[in-house]
């Protein structure tokens, strides 16, 4: 974990109120992984107390480049959301743990909700370059609050739906997934609460025995694991998202006892 300061290389609405920024950070890509999560200072001096958390959209160890993916929700994110290239952002990380790609697992399927998409993107580059076969089911309300085709990984399958049938097949993002249950050898998702309940329910899931990860999208205090604001209650005792998460099991969690 590193304390920097980063220097912003650029800030882009790609999505209505959806921002993504790409910041310096070579000692935070050094050590990141598909899954953590960095916690952001927002405002001048110390005008919000508690830091905002966000999933690595990407991470470049090459070129020391890391990027966050962030809807517009608040006086933070809206701060976040003007800064400017060559400006300066305060990120604490990476933190949490990460996705663990099964090396047997060749048919890899990510499901994503919305801006769950944050931390499926680096997933992919990773999953990609160990030769696994990637599909992505990507899920929105509307056409315009799609992730952008052009920035999905290249050799990345993906099939999109949308709420109101503005693109792709209209329903929900789960709906897909009977097509691909006896394609895939493993599931990794990220998306609303009750997206993650959905799939839970899948009798089909818990009949071949399928190894799913989540990543989960819960607000965070501390991040660290000390204020125990992200509770969970789960089949081995309470856990913190942040610090024993933001990935479980899909089953390890004990989904009639979320509140968060």
């Amino acid at each position: 974990m590193k304390q920097v300061l980063a220097t912003v290389l650029s800030n882009q609405e790609i999505m209505p109120g959806v921002h993504l920024i790409q910041a310096e950070a070579p000692d935070i890509t050094a050590e990141a992984r598909p899954g953590q999560f960095l916690m952001v200072r927002c405002g001048q001096d110390y005008e919000f107390i508690l830091r905002r958390p966000f999933s690595i959209h990407q991470a470049n160890t090459e070129t020391g480049q890391i990027s966050l993916l962030f809807a517009i929700v608040g006086r933070g994110t809206t701060w976040l959301s003007q800064l400017k290239k060559n400006d300066k952002v305060d990120l604490l990380g990476p933190l949490g743990n990460g996705f663990s790609l099964e090396p047997e697992a060749k048919n890899l399927l990510l499901i994503a909700g919305g801006v769950g998409i944050a931390p499926l993107i680096f997933l992919s580059q990773q999953a990609l370059t160990q030769g696994k076969s990637v599909t992505l089911l990507l899920g929105a309300p509307t056409a315009e609050q799609l992730y952008p085709k052009h920035l999905i990984p290249e050799g990345t399958n993906y099939l999109i739906t949308t709420e109101d049938g503005s693109a792709g097949k209209k329903g929900l993002v789960t709906d897909l997934l009977p097509e691909f249950i006896h394609w895939c050898h493993q599931i990794c998702a990220c998306g609303p609460v009750a997206m993650c309940q959905r799939l839970q329910a899948q009798k089909q899931l818990q009949k071949k025995k399928l190894f799913v990860q989540l990543s989960l999208e819960v607000r965070l205090g501390c991040g660290i694991g000390i204020c125990y604001g992200c509770s969970l209650e789960t089949r081995h005792g309470q856990k913190q998202v942040c610090s024993d998460g933001p990935i479980f099991e899909l089953d390890e969690i004990l989904w009639d006892e979320v509140k968060i």
